[in-house]
């Protein structure tokens, strides 16, 4: 492949995955009618999670990402509770990357206390209900994995077509 080439691909991959998910969410939407914004938070969530995992430099620590990455998923978990499931292939890419350790697992735990926590305060005061079922809302999947695999297509072209 030559030069030209690549660096076409490398601009323009990114943009097709994008569009794919994009064109497949809102043609899902059309087709069932589902409107609700709450499909949404969600997707927007773990693909603000799954950014700052990829972002942390190396030999550095994962503790501040890892809490964060709890807290965000803590969240969308309110709205699509099997979100948390995105915990186990986030731990193991921090495995695969050498930044796991046990601070950062106790991070990860202290951050989805954190949210457990003000999900019970706000149950108990009546500020909102919550009923966790991981088979609620999973139709919240599909924006979710539409827009986590147009991230993770346009990432691997990205760094597989980055010039060397």
């Amino acid at each position: 492949m030559n030069h030209r080439t690549q660096n076409i691909l490398y601009h323009l991959l990114p943009v097709v995955f994008w569009l794919l998910a994009a064109g497949g969410i809102v043609l899902w939407a059309i087709s069932n009618h589902q409107s609700a914004i709450i499909n949404y938070i969600p997707a927007l969530l773990a693909l603000i999670s799954t950014a700052l995992i990829h972002r942390i430099p190396r030999h550095t620590s994962a503790v501040e990402p890892c809490f964060q990455m709890a807290l965000l998923l803590g969240i969308a978990a309110y709205w699509l509770p099997s979100v948390l499931l995105l915990i186990l292939p986030l731990w193991g890419y921090l495995i695969y990357r050498h930044l796991f350790d046990l601070r950062a697992f106790i991070s990860t735990l202290i951050g989805l206390a954190t949210v457990a926590i003000w999900i019970a305060v706000g149950t108990v005061l009546s500020l909102f209900t919550f009923h966790f079922s991981l088979t609620n809302n999973l139709l919240a999947w599909i924006p979710t994995g539409a827009i986590l695999l147009a991230w993770l297509g346009s990432t691997i072209a990205r760094q597989t077509l980055r010039e060397r």
